[in-house]
């Protein structure tokens, strides 16, 4: 059965954490709440913050053809790509059926797959990797070495992952970003960030080179364990991919509504 309230929370966190994040990237960033649209869009070259999403609950064929097809064209409008994120679980059940053809015809395809997923788990002891040490996101050094991770884990260009985070304040001060180092190399990053009384998960990676060793859920704990001692907070949220759905069920997350990113045909 469906969790419609954990859906309407995962779209909402994204909406939320995604406006600071794109206005920390580009204040004259095109951050906007449409009818059904919400659009966060740097149009900077890290895709990640070139972002819009879905919001209505309920929305049947006729209406998400619309949605997408309004969606479609403001990306073509960009002069970046990005992702349109969608949350399966808002869409009525006609709508869930016709969904790989209106985003055919809406010119859209499939990028990859995700999950929402959420918990009351907090606080969780303090984390310990015997191969690990970890240290807080403060310098540019720091802040480079995350993007850095992020570029390689999701196949994109280093300078991609630099222009989304090279000289954010808000990353080395309000976000409890940390690297887990490995011999002193950095392998592995999380960061929390608090929104409307959770911690959010973002950004989560693990060098290509060091995967499949707990090093990725060990950082993700240290960003949960630090964040929860700063704000006091018991809830946390994620988006995860592929790669690190099996993960956050063994910290206490559970999987909500099924996530589609997709992009812009051709």
């Amino acid at each position: 059965m469906r969790d419609l309230a954990a859906a309407e929370e995962s779209v909402a966190q994204l909406c939320t954490v995604w406006r600071a994040m794109v206005l920390d990237r580009e204040v004259d960033a095109d951050v906007r709440d449409l009818p059904g649209v919400a659009v966060r869009w740097a149009d900077c070259r890290f895709a990640f913050w070139n972002a819009i999403t879905l919001t209505e609950v309920g929305a049947d064929r006729e209406l998400l053809e619309k949605r997408l097809g309004q969606a479609a064209d403001i990306m073509r409008s960009k002069n970046r790509p990005g992702f349109l994120w969608l949350f399966e679980d808002l869409l009525a059940d006609d709508a869930r059926g016709a969904l790989d053809e209106a985003a055919q015809r809406a010119g859209l395809v499939h990028a990859f797959p995700g999950t929402g997923m959420a918990g009351d788990l907090l606080p969780i002891p303090e984390p310990h990797h015997p191969e690990l040490i970890f240290e807080r996101v403060a310098t540019e050094d720091q802040l480079t070495a995350y993007a850095d991770l992020n570029s390689r884990a999701y196949g994109f260009d280093l300078a991609d992952g630099r222009d989304g985070l090279a000289g954010s304040a808000l990353w080395k001060k309000e976000v409890h970003a940390y690297l887990a180092l490995r011999d002193g190399v950095p392998v592995a990053c999380a960061a929390t960030v608090e929104a409307e009384g959770r911690l959010f998960v973002v950004l989560v990676a693990t060098d290509p080179d060091h995967q499949r060793r707990g090093y990725g859920e060990a950082v993700t704990r240290k960003a949960l364990y630090e964040g929860a001692r700063a704000t006091g907070l018991t809830r946390a949220t994620l988006h995860a991919t592929v790669a690190g759905a099996p993960v956050y069920p063994r910290i206490g997350f559970e999987p909500n509504s099924p996530m589609h990113f997709y992009g812009l045909e051709g």
